[in-house]
């Protein structure tokens, strides 16, 4: 049933953009996670990455999280000769997590989120209003 696909369709959707808020949400938890040894490295930002992936038993694409990984590049750094974890001039690296980045990577699978929660709303409702008419 084409109804069917559809409600399967959009979860798959849902339940990837869910995984994307779980990384953000990590992400800005650890903004602030330095390293516990002097010179270390501290939290490194997740990112996620999609695929699209055939299932066959719908007979369609859906998307799926592909993997989790890290962001390369340099950590920044600050002035904080009295932290535990600055190297020997006295510098501490910082997470490389930017705030409004992942607030606005919150934001975008907020609404594929909620996009795909409508599909699932509209079609719930079309199953209802066949099985209405079918008494």
């Amino acid at each position: 049933m084409e109804l069917d696909r559809a409600l399967r369709i959009a979860a798959a959707g849902m339940d990837a953009q869910t995984s994307r808020l779980r990384v953000v949400a990590e992400n800005l938890a650890n903004r602030d996670t330095t390293s516990e040894i002097a010179g270390g490295d501290p939290f490194r930002r997740k990112t996620v990455t999609f695929a699209n992936r055939f299932d066959r038993a719908l007979g369609a694409n859906t998307l799926r999280v592909a993997r989790v990984g890290t962001t390369k590049g340099d950590f920044p750094t600050r002035f904080d000769p009295n932290h535990p974890a600055a190297n020997e001039q006295g510098y501490v690296k910082t997470p490389n997590v930017n705030s409004t980045i992942e607030v606005m990577d919150m934001r975008e699978a907020q609404r594929s989120y909620t996009a795909n929660l409508s599909v699932l709303e509209v079609t719930r409702g079309m199953l209802t209003r066949t099985i209405e008419a079918m008494r």
